[in-house]
């Protein structure tokens, strides 16, 4: 299946986010606000300014459920987690070509704090993936649980 850029962007990132914990990676990698701008840097996050201790709370909350919808089971198990991640937020899809990349869809409102950037942008790029029958496909580096 082929995706857009920024589909394939939100994917890494959600790939990148889990293989932070200590169980996939042997060390935790966002154990605070300095590991939290290290992974927003090295994934070339747009709008996203001064990080605080809420943002590395729910940026860790998403990590675990996003891990979970890996480990749900089943696709409907997955449905399910996918929904209410994206569902918890507020979703303002609109068209942006920031950076020189070309027209894409952003999911999250301009400004919003990066735990909805990522519940909104990369849980939207998991429902396309399930929707595409290929969840199985998105490579992960541990299947051990996410704290």
């Amino acid at each position: 299946m082929i995706f857009t850029h920024d589909t394939e962007h939100a994917l890494a990132v959600v790939v990148d986010l889990i293989n932070t914990s200590a169980a996939a990676s042997g060390a935790e990698e966002l154990g605070g606000l300095p590991g939290l701008r290290e992974f927003v840097d090295r994934n070339a996050f747009s709008d996203v300014g001064e990080l605080t201790a809420a943002d590395l709370a729910r940026v860790l909350e998403l990590r675990g459920r996003f891990h979970a919808v890996f480990r749900s089971g089943d696709v409907p198990s997955a449905v399910r987690r996918i929904n209410e991640i994206v569902g918890e937020v507020r979703t303002t899809p609109h068209l942006t070509d920031h950076d020189g990349y070309h027209w894409h869809v952003h999911f999250f409102a301009p400004g919003a704090p990066l735990g909805e950037h990522l519940a909104a942008d990369c849980g939207m790029a998991l429902a396309y993936v399930v929707a595409a029958g290929e969840l199985e496909m998105v490579p992960l580096r541990s299947s051990a649980p996410c704290s």
